[in-house]
């Protein structure tokens, strides 16, 4: 019988050369602040896009990342692209955030379970989900503030 052997692979989470502000995000209003500044410009009302914001353990930034971009109503997030980002840089928690260009704030069924989702693996790898933040062009939802997370 032909011995099977299996692939290694070297996945690395590299840093673009972009510096992050190191701010630490003690409400949704920061986080929102930090977010507009940051993740979207005049792309918030084209295509729906997800990002994480990674922070250590005083919920200070350490870095972000682009999760996924999609359609103008939809993308798709893997989570276990989230759980590699929280991992590879040691974060201690993390802010999940996305838009809705339709500039409805409600969160759909999807973006719950999502929702839930991201906060059981976080258990799972002892990465605490912060916040799930929905934007638009001039407001967001939070479902810490509305008492859903």
């Amino acid at each position: 019988m032909k011995p099977q052997f299996a692939k290694k692979f070297e996945i690395e989470c590299k840093p673009t050369g972009e510096l992050v502000e190191s701010i630490k995000i003690e409400r949704s209003c920061d986080a929102y602040d930090f977010i507009m500044k940051n993740l979207y410009k005049s792309d918030v009302n084209i295509y729906e896009s997800a990002h994480i914001i990674l922070m250590n353990n005083k919920n200070v930034v350490i870095g972000y990342a682009k999760i996924g971009q999609g359609a103008i109503n939809q993308t798709l997030v893997d989570t276990r692209i989230i759980a590699k980002y929280c991992l590879d840089t040691l974060a201690c928690s993390v802010i999940f955030v996305h838009n809705h260009p339709s500039g409805d704030l409600f969160p759909s069924r999807e973006d719950d379970a999502l929702t839930n989702s991201l906060a059981e693996i976080g258990k799972l790898i002892n990465v605490r989900l912060n916040d799930h933040i929905i934007v638009t062009d001039n407001n967001y939802y939070s479902y810490l503030t509305n008492g859903r997370l």
